[in-house]
Protein backbone atom coordinates (compact mmCIF):
# COMPACT_ATOMS: atom_id res chain seq x y z
CA UNK A 1 0.00 0.00 0.00
CA UNK A 2 2.82 2.46 0.72
CA UNK A 3 4.48 1.62 -3.11
CA UNK A 4 0.76 3.22 -4.27
CA UNK A 5 -0.33 5.44 -1.57
CA UNK A 6 3.23 7.14 0.06
CA UNK A 7 3.49 6.96 3.84
CA UNK A 8 0.99 8.92 5.17
CA UNK A 9 -0.47 7.06 7.53
CA UNK A 10 -3.81 9.25 8.18
CA UNK A 11 -4.10 8.59 3.66
CA UNK A 12 -3.47 4.67 4.26
CA UNK A 13 -5.75 4.31 7.21
CA UNK A 14 -8.76 5.86 5.71
CA UNK A 15 -7.93 3.28 2.43
CA UNK A 16 -8.07 0.36 4.92
CA UNK A 17 -11.30 1.67 6.72
CA UNK A 18 -12.63 1.32 3.06
CA UNK A 19 -11.43 -1.83 2.16
CA UNK A 20 -13.27 -3.04 5.30
CA UNK A 21 -16.20 -1.72 4.48
CA UNK A 22 -15.76 -3.12 0.89
CA UNK A 23 -14.81 -6.49 2.21
CA UNK A 24 -17.23 -6.65 4.96
CA UNK A 25 -18.88 -10.46 5.02
CA UNK A 26 -16.26 -11.89 2.57
CA UNK A 27 -12.32 -13.00 3.60
CA UNK A 28 -10.71 -11.07 7.06
CA UNK A 29 -7.52 -11.17 5.01
CA UNK A 30 -7.07 -8.17 2.79
CA UNK A 31 -4.35 -8.95 0.02
CA UNK A 32 -2.66 -7.10 -3.14
CA UNK A 33 -5.37 -7.91 -5.46
CA UNK A 34 -7.97 -6.14 -3.17
CA UNK A 35 -5.46 -3.50 -2.86
CA UNK A 36 -5.44 -3.04 -6.59
CA UNK A 37 -8.42 -3.33 -7.97
CA UNK A 38 -10.00 -1.26 -5.06
CA UNK A 39 -7.32 1.53 -4.19
CA UNK A 40 -5.46 1.49 -7.55
CA UNK A 41 -2.84 3.06 -8.02
CA UNK A 42 -2.23 7.08 -7.56
CA UNK A 43 1.22 7.41 -7.07
CA UNK A 44 3.21 9.67 -9.42
CA UNK A 45 6.81 8.19 -10.63
CA UNK A 46 9.74 9.98 -11.44
CA UNK A 47 13.13 9.78 -13.01
CA UNK A 48 14.78 10.15 -9.52
CA UNK A 49 12.46 6.49 -8.39
CA UNK A 50 13.54 5.11 -11.30
CA UNK A 51 17.18 5.37 -10.90
CA UNK A 52 17.11 4.55 -7.00
CA UNK A 53 15.14 1.20 -8.61
CA UNK A 54 18.03 0.73 -10.86
CA UNK A 55 20.62 1.44 -8.37
CA UNK A 56 19.13 -1.10 -6.22
CA UNK A 57 18.81 -3.64 -9.15
CA UNK A 58 14.77 -3.71 -8.52
CA UNK A 59 13.71 -4.75 -11.69
CA UNK A 60 9.85 -5.40 -10.25
CA UNK A 61 9.85 -1.79 -9.59
CA UNK A 62 11.83 -0.18 -12.02
CA UNK A 63 9.43 -2.02 -14.30
CA UNK A 64 6.57 -0.38 -12.57
CA UNK A 65 7.99 2.87 -13.07
CA UNK A 66 8.20 2.19 -16.83
CA UNK A 67 4.59 1.26 -16.79
CA UNK A 68 3.47 4.19 -15.69
CA UNK A 69 5.93 6.58 -17.73
CA UNK A 70 4.74 4.32 -21.43
CA UNK A 71 1.09 5.07 -20.36
CA UNK A 72 2.11 9.10 -19.99
CA UNK A 73 4.51 9.58 -22.32
CA UNK A 74 3.80 13.58 -22.19
CA UNK A 75 4.85 13.84 -18.84
CA UNK A 76 7.64 11.05 -19.11
CA UNK A 77 9.35 12.14 -22.62
CA UNK A 78 12.31 9.74 -23.77
CA UNK A 79 14.70 12.51 -23.83
CA UNK A 80 14.76 13.05 -20.61
CA UNK A 81 14.23 10.23 -19.14
CA UNK A 82 17.99 9.33 -21.25
CA UNK A 83 19.33 12.23 -20.31
CA UNK A 84 18.99 11.82 -16.31
CA UNK A 85 20.07 8.25 -16.49
CA UNK A 86 23.23 9.06 -18.32
CA UNK A 87 23.76 11.55 -15.74
CA UNK A 88 23.21 9.60 -12.86
CA UNK A 89 25.13 6.66 -14.66
CA UNK A 90 27.91 8.89 -15.47
CA UNK A 91 28.57 9.90 -12.04
CA UNK A 92 28.25 6.28 -10.53
CA UNK A 93 31.04 5.91 -13.22
CA UNK A 94 32.91 9.04 -12.01
CA UNK A 95 32.77 7.38 -8.15
CA UNK A 96 34.71 4.50 -8.95
CA UNK A 97 37.99 6.46 -10.38
CA UNK A 98 37.76 9.25 -7.12
CA UNK A 99 40.59 8.11 -4.75
CA UNK A 100 39.58 10.40 -2.13
CA UNK A 101 36.16 9.05 -0.79
CA UNK A 102 35.93 11.68 1.48
CA UNK A 103 32.05 12.66 1.88
CA UNK A 104 33.05 16.03 0.84
CA UNK A 105 35.47 15.10 -1.84
CA UNK A 106 33.02 12.57 -3.79
CA UNK A 107 29.98 15.39 -3.01
CA UNK A 108 31.96 18.14 -4.84
CA UNK A 109 33.36 15.38 -7.84
CA UNK A 110 30.58 13.56 -8.62
CA UNK A 111 28.28 17.59 -8.39
CA UNK A 112 25.63 15.75 -5.91
CA UNK A 113 24.66 16.72 -2.65
CA UNK A 114 26.40 14.98 -0.09
CA UNK A 115 22.89 13.36 1.28
CA UNK A 116 22.80 11.55 -1.75
CA UNK A 117 26.15 9.91 -1.73
CA UNK A 118 24.66 6.83 -0.12
CA UNK A 119 22.86 6.03 -3.06
CA UNK A 120 25.15 6.66 -5.54
CA UNK A 121 27.76 4.69 -3.34
CA UNK A 122 25.15 1.64 -3.00
CA UNK A 123 24.81 1.44 -6.67
CA UNK A 124 28.49 1.56 -7.80
CA UNK A 125 28.57 -1.52 -5.08
CA UNK A 126 25.91 -3.27 -7.46
CA UNK A 127 27.12 -2.61 -10.52
CA UNK A 128 30.94 -3.08 -11.90
CA UNK A 129 33.06 -0.16 -14.12
CA UNK A 130 32.19 -2.47 -17.12
CA UNK A 131 28.37 -3.04 -16.75
CA UNK A 132 28.22 1.25 -15.93
CA UNK A 133 29.78 1.77 -19.69
CA UNK A 134 27.75 -0.93 -20.97
CA UNK A 135 24.46 1.13 -19.41
CA UNK A 136 26.19 4.25 -21.03
CA UNK A 137 25.93 2.89 -24.30
CA UNK A 138 22.87 1.31 -23.59
CA UNK A 139 21.30 4.50 -23.33
CA UNK A 140 22.90 5.83 -26.62
CA UNK A 141 21.34 3.40 -28.47
CA UNK A 142 17.92 4.02 -27.00
CA UNK A 143 18.65 7.51 -27.40
CA UNK A 144 19.26 7.19 -31.12
CA UNK A 145 16.28 4.48 -31.22
CA UNK A 146 13.86 7.12 -30.10
CA UNK A 147 14.57 9.20 -32.64
CA UNK A 148 13.98 7.01 -35.59
CA UNK A 149 17.54 5.90 -36.58
CA UNK A 150 17.32 3.46 -38.73
CA UNK A 151 13.75 3.32 -39.45
CA UNK A 152 12.87 2.27 -35.83
CA UNK A 153 9.42 2.83 -35.40
CA UNK A 154 8.73 1.37 -32.16
CA UNK A 155 6.38 2.91 -29.19
CA UNK A 156 8.06 4.62 -26.36
CA UNK A 157 6.91 2.28 -24.23
CA UNK A 158 7.98 -0.72 -25.67
CA UNK A 159 11.57 1.25 -26.37
CA UNK A 160 11.76 1.97 -22.90
CA UNK A 161 10.85 -1.53 -21.14
CA UNK A 162 13.61 -2.55 -23.60
CA UNK A 163 16.07 -0.17 -22.43
CA UNK A 164 15.53 -1.54 -18.38
CA UNK A 165 15.87 -4.60 -19.33
CA UNK A 166 19.37 -4.08 -20.62
CA UNK A 167 20.63 -1.60 -18.25
CA UNK A 168 19.39 -4.26 -15.45
CA UNK A 169 20.97 -7.21 -17.28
Amino acid sequence: MVEFLGSELSKITNEIDKLIILLEGSSKNINSTHIERNIGISKDYNVFELQNALGERDALKANRIIRYFAANPKDHAMPQIIASLYSYYSKILIYYWIKDKSKENLASEMGVHPYFLKEYIKAAKSYSPNHMIKCISVLREYDLKSKGYKGVAISQGDLLKEMIYKLLH
